[in-house]
């Protein structure tokens, strides 16, 4: 017995003389675990994908070592809101996001990448006959086909995505304004919970655009049921965030507890000045659904202008059937007469995203597929109306029809006293409902709103460190493990050991967003090391070329029988 003890005790003593290794230490940062804790200094050690230790690695050596002294080390940021479903198939470096430390890029705002048919796949192609730049093979048919194309094609943060409750719904019904069929709805059923399966995070909706807006409360209820079998959740760009945004929270709240799941809000908003002071009410209906025993969220960017079309300042009838009846009707002079007159008027019916800008000198068009039409990219709606001789509401009919799309335009419409007060709740993350671009190539065709390339670093910058909305371990959780945690993901969102090695350093004092409206191709600067699946994407600043990004899958994966 002696004898043994004498051995364990070399044992722990030769151990003890034995250096530990690792692929990659970082050292000397301050260390911010993501559960909204103060920062500690330490160290972190990662072997292959994995972080393996955290402490005091003062004796141990690496493959690569990391000074991240004066630096603030988190895990690596979550973007709940990412419409890099294209911006990563030709530039999978994503260089706009990785150097905001952004590691997990989550797509599906009520339009996903699959399921495709072949009818949505022959729309796709020949629109891009109309935008040859951007053209790319469609290698894929489901959602988690396209997922794991991106993969093979090499990207540089992982991946996950909703199955988009618009493109379930043109899967079956294509354009038109009516509800299901009782077999169409078992379709499109059926194709949540393949998607479900494939490791969708659950179902996402944008119900203020047409077709979207087509859907029923009950249509979406019973698309909800299916993903949250799978454990998933319905995340929704609500029908109204301005003049009827009371009952378009009522309604997320009833899809959430009649679907049995939670739900999202995408990129909480009070639209228009007249709808500014509603914010009391709407956190209200949320903290009482919450108290109620739902599970409710949100999550925003940080700008006052919001970007999406002209075809959120017409109402949604006239774009039943696709773009091509869209530009038929207005070409009509009765139908235009009538679409002119319900553009001007004030309604509860339909969202009017140029009224609640309250002028056209406040809708910026950012985005045109017409060479021709590219000499107005950063103008005003006003200006370019100055320019054709003609009203505001005609300009934006005809510059659609010219251009052949709903034309890129950003409308600025909220209150800096709201984005603030939205920053500070809790249950709130971010995403930065933007594409991942670069400072050249074919990007720099289009102006982008600023929040594609400095919507993270601008809450680091503006919020945290300058004005002090809200304390850094505070917004590192809310970038970090509240979206991991609401989407159920394991193993990300936070540094413990065992996890996932992505992981960001950064220097609080100088990390700044420097995109404008203006000039929006600027990258951020200030994060300084990014780590994807235990390899470097960033290194001083500088993007490596590594592209080691993984599809991340949803709580149904594993449920596939």
């Amino acid at each position: 017995m002696k004898n043994l003890r004498v051995l364990l005790l070399l044992l722990v003593v030769l151990t003890a003389c034995q250096k530990q290794k690792f692929d990659v230490i970082i050292r000397g940062g301050t260390v911010y675990d993501g559960s909204g804790k103060p920062g500690v200094v330490t160290d972190i050690g990662v072997n292959a994908d994995t972080i393996a230790f955290i402490g005091d690695l003062s004796k141990a050596e690496a493959k690569k070592e990391v000074d991240a002294k004066g630096l603030a080390v988190a895990p690596g940021f979550i973007n709940m809101l990412s419409w890099a479903v294209e911006s990563l198939i030709f530039d999978g470096k994503s260089q706009a996001d990785i150097r905001q430390g952004v590691t997990l890029e989550v797509f599906g705002e009520g339009g996903s990448m699959g399921p495709l048919n072949a009818k949505m796949k022959e729309e796709a192609l020949e629109d891009m006959k109309r935008n040859p730049d951007f053209k790319y093979d469609i290698d894929w048919t489901t959602l988690g086909e396209y997922l794991e194309s991106l993969e093979r094609r090499g990207v540089a943060p992982n991946v996950a995505s909703f199955i988009g409750a618009t493109t379930v719904r043109i899967h079956e019904l294509g354009y038109e304004n009516r509800l299901p069929n009782p077999e169409e709805l078992a379709r499109m059923k059926a194709l949540v919970k393949t998607a479900m399966e494939e490791g969708a995070m659950g179902v996402g909706s944008s119900l203020i655009y047409a077709p979207a807006n087509y859907s029923s409360t009950e249509e979406l209820i019973e698309l909800c049921k299916v993903a949250g079998e799978y454990g998933g959740m319905y995340i929704t760009h609500m029908r109204s965030e301005g003049n009827s945004i009371f009952k378009a929270v009522d309604e997320t709240i009833r899809i959430a507890r009649e679907g049995n799941l939670p739900a999202e809000i995408y990129h909480l908003k009070m639209a228009g000045k007249d709808n500014w002071d509603k914010l009391d009410s709407v956190l209200a209906k949320i903290d009482n659904a919450n108290r109620a025993g739902l599970h409710i969220t949100a999550d925003m960017y940080t700008y006052p202008a919001g970007a999406t079309g002209l075809d959120a300042s017409m109402p949604p009838w006239v774009q039943e059937g696709g773009l091509q009846p869209w530009i038929k009707r207005m070409k009509d002079p009765a139908t235009r007469k009538k679409i002119l007159n319900e553009m001007r008027q004030p309604s509860d019916k339909w969202e009017n995203l140029l009224l609640m800008a309250g002028s056209p000198d406040r809708v910026l068009l950012l985005e045109f597929k017409n060479d021709s039409l590219r000499k107005f990219t950063g103008k005003t709606l006003a200006e370019v109306a100055k320019v054709y001789g003609k009203s505001p509401e005609e300009t934006a009919m005809d510059l659609v029809i010219a251009d052949g799309s709903r034309v890129g335009t950003a409308y600025f419409m909220m209150s800096e006293g709201n984005i603030k007060r939205q920053i500070a709740l809790p249950y709130v993350s971010f995403g930065s409902d933007a594409g991942s671009p670069a400072t050249e190539g074919i990007f720099l065709k289009s102006n982008e709103h600023p929040r594609a390339y400095g919507n993270f670093a601008r809450l680091l910058g503006k919020y945290v460190r300058d004005e002090k909305v809200i304390p850094l371990e505070e917004a590192i959780r809310k970038l970090t493990l509240l979206p991991a945690t609401n989407l159920k993901i394991k193993k990300r969102g936070s540094l413990s050991v065992g996890n996932f090695a992505d992981v960001v350093a950064f220097d609080p004092t100088k990390i700044q967003d420097n995109a404008t409206f203006e000039k929006p191709h600027q990258y951020a600067t200030g994060m300084v090391h990014v780590f994807v699946n235990g390899t470097q994407v960033l290194e001083n600043g500088e993007h490596t070329g590594a592209k080691p990004g993984k599809v991340v899958r949803g709580p149904g994966w594993k449920m596939k029988k």
